[in-house]
């Protein structure tokens, strides 16, 4: 690694800009057409009235589900198709999971950014397939990881010739269906060299808590968004639905879509300031 920050641009949107956060939002999965380019439209209007760099989330697949009961998506050729038509209608930037190395080719082929999971962040054979798509990799560190153990993931990355590396914090297991964000994490990982993003709505999951799927807290995500911009990142990760207690997953920790502006404009000026004060 060479110890440079390096500022990571894809199609139109910088992370690590030095003026801004960038916002990385969207669906935990897709559940419909119809229903996806809805969020997506609605995302973007927000993201462009308040000025704010958006990257649009979401998966086609959710493989590490709590149950064997519980939705998935769509698979790839469907959820590819849909995400594909988001990208054409709005021109942002699309971020998808993939979860093993065959998927990497075809979803490089509509996706900006890759995503590698948190639970699969070791994966090396699927890094460095992911590394050789010619697309951005976002890797969300695994619960079970130190920050600076990053350091191993990024010169897999690198050994692979990719350059457009993006570092997702998620929380670290604290046991017993709890998740603890350490903000010292952002900081290490920033030291690496590469832009960091706060994933609010995954952090503040209970992983398990209801038996057959996962809880949440989404009282603290504000709280724990609002800490992580004043230690400094380069973008936040929000998972969102218009009726979060209808959702096919995640809705106990999906940010309601009506409150989205107001939060995303007081999280605005709380990084404005933290920016502003900078040596």
């Amino acid at each position: 690694m060479s110890g440079v920050f390096k500022k990571v641009p894809v199609h139109g949107v910088t992370f690590g800009d030095d003026s801004t956060f960038t916002l990385i939002a969207g669906l935990c999965v897709i559940e419909n057409r119809d229903h996806t380019l809805m969020i997506a439209r609605q995302l973007k209007t927000t993201a462009s009235e308040l000025g704010l760099p958006f990257c649009f989330k979401a998966s086609f697949d959710k493989a590490n589900r709590s149950s064997i009961h519980s939705y998935r998506g769509p698979g790839m050729k469907e959820g590819l198709s849909i995400l594909r038509e988001v990208k054409k209608e709005l021109d942002v930037p699309i971020l998808t999971d993939i979860h093993c190395c065959e998927q990497a080719k075809d979803c490089a082929e509509v996706a900006d950014i890759l995503q590698i999971p948190a639970f699969l962040c070791r994966q090396t054979d699927l890094l460095l397939a992911a590394a050789r798509s010619g697309r951005a990799v976002n890797v969300k560190k695994g619960q079970f990881m130190a920050p600076w153990d990053m350091k191993n993931i990024i010169e897999k990355l690198e050994s692979a010739g990719c350059e457009q590396i993006i570092l997702t914090e998620r929380g670290v297991t604290f046991g017993y269906n709890n998740l603890v964000s350490d903000m010292r994490s952002l900081v290490i990982m920033r030291s690496l060299g590469y832009p960091v993003i706060f994933d609010a709505t995954h952090s503040v999951q209970l992983p398990g808590e209801l038996g057959k799927t996962t809880g949440g807290q989404r009282e603290f995500i504000e709280p724990l968004t609002r800490a992580a911009l004043a230690v400094g990142v380069d973008g936040i990760y929000l998972e969102v639905h218009e009726a979060p207690e209808r959702a096919l997953s995640d809705g106990q920790n999906s940010i309601p879509l009506e409150h989205l502006k107001g939060l995303l404009s007081r999280l605005q000026r709380l990084d404005r300031c933290v920016r502003s004060i900078k040596d």
